[in-house]
């Protein structure tokens, strides 16, 4: 079973149910062929169904709740497509992120482990220690009435956004276009946290810790443990967050409290937050070493194989934009329509976003938004008349305050990050 964390729930429970039951809710069958369900185990289930299960000392062994099997996992979350069950992972096709502020229904979801199952709000607490004057501890009231509480737009991304598109291959959740979003989001900054334990000289980076467990079941692993330096951390837009969009963070996104660090990977993010430990050194936590959230730091040809010692951390996101309407394979009736999305860049700004209809040999220069604050998405439109019917692809390609532009096509990376690429939909115009 040494490589159950690349398969989904149903696939372990079609091969060898006993086996798969033993593994992931650590349950022998005793003669009646049921099997109680330990706590971790039965921590476990619950988290991914979504709530507890009164009747559990029943279930036989083998078998799969029906909302592990389908896409219920994904309770609170509309029109959302399920990459991946076990952890969930899910995205939000293009179409469904065209409001300017995402909706928490329709923000993505990108989990390492299983979300905790009991959560009080009111009892949690995190952490700020290690190369610090003071260490401290905080609830989330305390955070509150210490410290400034404000609200931004920030926006999120998976490092492995559109991973789905590279050839060959590359391994991890084939996301398309959708593990991106802009919600508000309420909380604290992560600096005025850092300013009153006092940073220490010493410390360059920050290593964040959670709730959430290894999907192995393992309570001394670690399923995420990343970092920033602390120049990144001592910013004014990272947020340690307790609401989005008005209310109580989602379970999936991180309840009761989170980190928000827009343009960076939003792995960065750490959900569910416990603790954050300053370090003297870069932060070798799960997911920080090897070729995790990495890049080559030369361009490598497709398929080859890179070093380790090659490989540098991710740090700003890159220059990328989105249609939001119309629809990828949308009929356009009469010669007319909008066309509109969003665009982001890192920490930069957006300076123009162009659209094309001819394949790119033509561009037209959109309607262009400022950010509402720094660290959102700016969002845009033009309005496009075609010169006959028939079928069309419309491209975006924004341009950042860097003067840094979304390629046609980038080049390839073992682990399938920072896909930039143009957004393209066709379009039917009768």
């Amino acid at each position: 079973m040494a490589d159950k964390e690349n398969k989904d729930v149903h696939s372990f429970f079609a091969a060898d149910p006993e086996q798969a039951d033993k593994a992931f809710f650590g349950r022998v069958a005793n003669p009646d062929r049921r099997g109680f369900l330990k706590k971790t185990g039965l921590a476990t289930m619950a988290a991914m169904v979504g709530t507890s299960i009164p009747f559990h000392r029943n279930m036989p062994i083998g078998f799969v709740p029906a909302a592990m099997a389908s896409e219920d996992v994904l309770v609170g979350k509309d029109g959302l497509t399920l990459l991946n069950d076990r952890p969930v992972n899910a995205e939000t096709p293009p179409h469904l992120l065209d409001d300017a502020i995402t909706p928490t229904s329709r923000h993505f979801v990108r989990n390492n482990g299983i979300p905790p199952e009991e959560v009080d709000p009111a009892a949690w607490t995190v952490t700020i220690d290690g190369f610090v004057d003071t260490p401290m501890t905080f609830t989330i009231a305390e955070l509150k009435a210490q410290f400034e509480v404000v609200t931004k737009a920030l926006t999120l991304e998976c490092g492995g956004n559109g991973r789905g598109f590279f050839n060959p291959p590359a391994k991890g959740n084939q996301w398309t276009y959708g593990a991106v979003a802009c919600s508000e989001w309420t909380g604290v900054r992560l600096k005025d946290v850092l300013e009153k334990v006092g940073v220490k000289p010493e410390a360059v980076y920050t290593a964040h810790y959670s709730a959430d467990t290894h999907l192995s079941g393992d309570p001394e692993k670690l399923p995420i443990s990343r970092g920033m330096p602390i120049s990144k951390a001592m910013t004014d837009e990272i947020l340690i967050a307790f609401e989005m969009n008005g209310a109580a963070l989602h379970p999936l996104n991180g309840a009761p409290l989170r980190l928000v660090v827009p343009g960076w990977p939003a792995s960065t993010a750490q959900k569910w937050l416990t603790r954050i430990e300053l370090r003297d050194v870069v932060h070798d936590g799960p997911k920080m070493t090897g070729k995790a959230y990495r890049v080559p730091n030369r361009q490598v040809a497709p398929g080859e194989k890179v070093k380790t010692e090659d490989f540098v951390i991710i740090e700003r996101m890159p220059v990328k934009s989105l249609i939001t309407f119309p629809e990828n394979g949308a009929e356009v009736a009469g010669q007319a329509t909008q066309v509109r999305g969003h665009a982001w860049s890192g920490d930069r700004s957006i300076s123009k976003l162009e659209i094309s209809i001819d394949f790119g040999t033509t561009w037209i220069t959109a309607e262009l938004d400022d950010a509402v604050n720094s660290g959102a998405w700016q969002n845009w439109r033009s309005d496009v008349t075609f010169p006959q019917g028939g079928y069309y692809e419309v491209w975006a390609r924004a341009t950042d305050s860097a003067g840094d532009m979304q390629p046609f096509a980038i080049d390839w990376n073992p682990k399938g990050y920072l896909n930039n690429t143009m957004h393209r939909v066709g379009l039917r115009v009768s």
